[in-house]
């Protein structure tokens, strides 16, 4: 399983990759983003061009992937300058048309590796046509995005509804490497995190983005007990993972149903926190 943790702070991206984080993500999306997210409780990064740089310097065993605007009449320049830049793997996020997919192909030019972000309902519905596309090295499922558009009231209804479970057929059967959401750490999160990656062993999923519950620790902590909690929170996500392993197909099916009641109640609860395990 490869963990991604999206920061533009030194200091943090220093203490994911000591901690074995397998990539660290510069987020560069902000067209349209505002527009969406502006209501919300959501992190909207500021993070820029100088960020890529920066990372790339620091970074020596975890990769950098960084997180384009969707397609703009500047995509070409901004694809050729994160490339330039050191990304090693460049993300399309918001894509609704076959077009658009196949032109991010061709302006990346394997130059780097290609990571499709499917968010939109557009995307859903033509996934069969977009993900036969030569060029595609990895989709993640960004289910934040594509709950709003859905016009769901808890992001995780997008995995316990099944709709995760027919991306993934897909996606095994072309033998393209997947992901989706994000994992709080173990113990915390409205929606238990031992669940969720449950699910990502049983669809299986390798990719997963660290949320924002880990910036937590740098926010309330001093830097150095920051720095433990954050390996010893990605040790027990790894831990769990290697367990998950071992587990049989009626147990893995046990824990979807444990989380689809769950995110039944969540659901039916008065007080949502529609960003519990994504963070982004």
């Amino acid at each position: 399983m490869d963990l991604i943790y999206i920061t533009n702070v030194p200091l943090r991206a220093i203490v994911a990759q000591r901690a074995g984080v397998d990539r660290v993500m510069v987020d560069l999306e902000i067209i349209g983003k505002k527009e969406r997210q502006g209501n919300l409780d959501t992190v909207i990064s500021n993070h820029n061009l100088r960020d890529v740089e920066e990372m790339r310097a620091i970074l020596k065993t975890s990769n950098l992937m960084v997180r384009i605007n969707p397609i703009h009449d500047n995509s070409n320049e901004e694809i050729t300058r994160v490339i330039r830049l050191g990304a090693e793997i460049v993300m399309l996020p918001m894509f609704r048309r076959v077009a658009e997919v196949r032109d991010f192909v061709r302006m990346v030019s394997g130059r780097a590796k290609t990571c499709l972000l499917l968010e939109t309902g557009s995307a859903l519905a033509r996934a069969r046509e977009i993900l036969g596309l030569d060029g595609i090295d990895e989709v993640f499922i960004g289910l934040n995005d594509l709950h709003l558009e859905l016009k769901l009231d808890f992001m995780f209804e997008v995995l316990a509804g099944g709709l995760i479970d027919y991306l993934a057929s897909i996606l095994r059967d072309k033998k393209c490497k997947f992901g989706f959401g994000g994992v709080a750490r173990i113990g915390k999160g409205k929606l238990k995190s031992e669940l969720v990656l449950s699910e990502h062993r049983r669809l299986g999923s390798s990719l997963v983005i660290l949320s924002r519950d880990f910036n937590r620790l740098f926010e309330s902590e001093n830097e150095d007990i920051a720095s433990r909690r954050f390996a010893d929170d990605v040790r027990a996500i790894r831990t769990r993972v290697s367990e998950l392993k071992n587990a049989d197909v009626f147990e893995l099916q046990r824990n979807a149903e444990e989380l689809k009641r769950s995110v039944r109640e969540i659901v039916s609860g008065s007080e949502l926190d529609p960003h519990n395990g994504a963070g982004h």
